[in-house]
């Protein structure tokens, strides 16, 4: 495997390399099944390398560099296509969270069951074409998932090296499961609470984003109990945090940034810490305004109600507070890396990615 870079933190480039390398393997397994399949294939790889900031594998590799890892020694091309496989897990999430939330697009393009559905079209199949795209995209997410597991597995990770991270890669893809799983029963059940809504953001985002990557390459360069706490503390509060902005993102975001219809969360009824705060605070100060949203939310809302609906989050002070726990997580999430045993330079870079992670406009 040829890797572009491997200096302070994995950039783009590095992990993207390791994952051609990986797919040109699968894609000679795929064309001697049929060029149909080969097609299929194609369409994933290309979904995978197409856009993504590689947020998950970058901080897999600080982890292990934190710890002691050597970015010179030979062994580390085998630790960056292994935090490579991060990246093979995020697209099953997404490909099964788009049909899930019957999602359109996926940045800027269409999301995997809708371009199976077209490719359907294209090609004159019989049937539906909908129950084709849907039925592909999830076995085809089914195949990303498993791919994670063989690119880890096939790695060239020392066998120690694999005994203590194959735990950790046991939770985090049994946790962002959970985390799929609770959101669908929230958001099925119109369930209201904060702290069931936080309870999400921890296992399908925190989890799998920030903290079981930080502690993967730490299982790695084989760091003590003091680093990894720290890292699950600092990786618990960013990841938080991060999908606290995605909230508000999908609700205010910029739709040419972010890739997604604007008010997307809103339309899709999503069961945010958002939207869990604005009804707590309008029931206490706005019964109106809380009798808006449940009658609004989760509807093919209007331009004039998706307004309203954004100027009664702003009102009733959801959004103020929802920064404030941003600022509140980051805080106190500097505090855990700037006392921990990491190397100064992982520091820094954590640093670096964590004001990204709670700061972004996508």
């Amino acid at each position: 495997m040829t890797v572009s870079y491997l200096g302070a933190a994995a950039d783009v480039a590095a992990v993207d390399a390791a994952l051609r390398d990986f797919f040109t393997e699968r894609r000679a397994e795929a064309e001697a099944l049929g060029p149909d399949l080969a097609a299929m294939v194609a369409e994933l790889e290309g979904y995978v390398l197409r856009g993504g900031k590689r947020i998950r594998p970058a901080f897999a590799w600080l982890g292990w560099l934190g710890a002691g890892g050597d970015p010179h020694d030979p062994a580390a091309t085998a630790v960056l296509s292994a935090c490579a496989g991060f990246e093979l897990l995020h697209a099953a999430c997404l490909i099964h969270d788009d049909i899930i939330d019957a999602s359109r697009t996926r940045r800027g393009h269409p999301a995997a069951h809708v371009a199976y559905a077209e490719r359907h079209r294209a090609r004159r199949f019989s049937g539906d074409p909908d129950a084709f795209g849907t039925g592909t995209a999830i076995l085809i997410g089914d195949l990303a998932l498993i791919w994670a597991d063989v690119l880890v597995r096939a790695s060239g990770l020392s066998a120690d090296a694999h005994a203590r991270v194959s735990p950790v890669w046991c939770a985090v893809r049994s946790e962002v499961m959970y985390g799929q799983l609770l959101d669908l029963v929230s958001q099925a059940s119109d369930d209201e609470d904060v702290d069931a809504a936080l309870r999400v953001d921890q296992y399908k985002t925190a989890s799998y984003t920030v903290e079981r990557p930080l502690q993967f390459g730490a299982a790695i360069a084989g760091a003590d109990a003091d680093l990894v706490a720290a890292y699950r503390a600092f990786g618990a509060d960013i990841g938080i945090a991060f999908q606290l902005r995605d909230d508000l993102l999908g609700v205010f975001g910029d739709p040419t940034v972010t890739g997604k219809p604007s008010g997307d969360d809103l339309r899709e009824g999503k069961r945010t810490v958002l939207l869990a705060t604005a009804l707590e605070r309008a029931d206490a100060h706005d019964p109106a305004d809380a009798a808006f949203l449940r009658a609004t939310v989760g509807t093919d809302l209007s331009d004039e109600e998706l307004a309203r609906a954004r100027a009664i989050l702003v009102g009733v002070g959801a959004v103020e507070h929802i920064e404030g726990q941003i600022a509140l997580r980051f805080d106190r999430a500097m505090a855990v890396l700037a006392a921990s045993t990491a190397t100064s330079a992982a520091k820094h870079q954590l640093a670096e990615m964590a004001i990204k992670a709670t700061q972004r406009a996508q």
